[in-house]
């Protein structure tokens, strides 16, 4: 079969033949893979950043995607940490790990959407209790997974949700996704009037981490109506700085908690419990989802393509 294959971490996969996985257990199934997200994790995975790598070559990349299974049916899977991804023409599924999706459903938007909207679901399903008419800020609103969030906290009951980014553009497609308040984080005066405009949020979902977490965290907490009120932070992403200089102050001044959610905190069953009613919001079309398909045998010129903010997918 062919596949997408890592050979060196400081070069993009190429297109080549691979052996056919075997399937090691009763739960286990060889799938036709029909798309797989290149989504900013997988990006960490080829080249060995990601804090899970373990720094086997040769790999495929690829942690999730949609296949279809001898008998037929069409399935959202995620992998556990492998070298056998899902960038093929095949993969190993637990079907533990996946989900039965309907006939017509769509798998490049499928492939495409559950990776963002599961960092986002699941931090606010099972890593705190958030609660509906809760106000959110989303802290890097405009990459893929932050867009996603905005509309994630929506449907789970968000009375308030404010977004806040680099890239303009992005931001004015965010009141259209859900927010209802955005702020460009384009200066050290943006910090200030985002730490003012979320002064009394409930949660903070975070993207970015680094010196910009530092300083809106700071903030916010020097601005807080009522400091007794709790504050929700849940790290999820650090595309900003993979440490912050958490403030002192923060932590004492109000009442604040901070929590992250990931690979490893959240365990997998838990995950797996929530894929069905993510799958459905996607199928329905509940939660907007911007994807373009690129076949698997460009997926070296697929990698370099950086500067779109749609999802690519990559289809065998």
């Amino acid at each position: 079969m062919h596949a997408a294959v890592v050979t060196a971490f400081d070069t993009p996969p190429t297109y080549r033949e691979f052996p056919t996985p075997t399937p090691q257990s009763p739960d286990e199934v060889l799938v036709d893979v029909i798309a797989a997200g290149l989504h900013p994790r997988v990006r960490s995975q080829a080249d060995g950043s990601h804090y899970t790598s373990s720094g086997d070559l040769p790999l495929v990349p690829g942690i999730d995607g949609v296949g279809r299974t001898p008998d037929g049916t069409l399935r959202y899977f995620y992998l556990p940490d492998t070298t056998m991804g899902a960038m093929a023409e095949q993969t190993i599924v637990d079907q533990r790990r996946s989900v039965a999706l309907p006939d017509d459903a769509d798998p490049i938007l499928v492939a495409a959407g559950m990776n963002p909207a599961m960092s986002a679901w699941v931090a606010l399903h099972r890593r705190i209790q958030f609660e509906p008419g809760q106000t959110v800020l989303v802290l890097g609103a405009t990459g893929s997974s932050g867009r996603m969030a905005v509309q994630v906290a929506k449907r789970l009951g968000a009375s308030r949700v404010i977004g806040a980014g680099r890239n303009a553009q992005q931001l004015s497609a965010l009141t259209y996704l859900g927010a209802d308040t955005t702020v460009q984080l384009d200066s050290d005066a943006a910090v200030d009037d985002l730490a003012y405009a979320a002064r009394d949020v409930d949660v903070v979902i975070d993207y970015l981490w680094g010196p910009i977490t530092a300083d809106v965290m700071a903030g916010i907490a020097g601005k807080r109506s009522n400091p007794a009120d709790p504050l929700t932070w849940v790290e999820i992403g650090s595309m900003a700085g993979a440490s912050a200089a958490i403030p002192s102050a923060a932590l004492r001044a109000v009442r604040l908690q901070i929590v992250g959610s990931g690979q490893g905190s959240v365990p997998t069953r838990d995950i797996a419990a929530e894929l069905p009613a993510i799958a459905t919001e996607i199928t329905s079309g509940a939660l907007h989802v911007d994807a373009r398909a690129v076949p698997l045998a460009e997926v070296e010129s697929a990698w370099s393509a950086t500067d779109t903010e749609q999802r690519i997918v990559i289809t065998p």
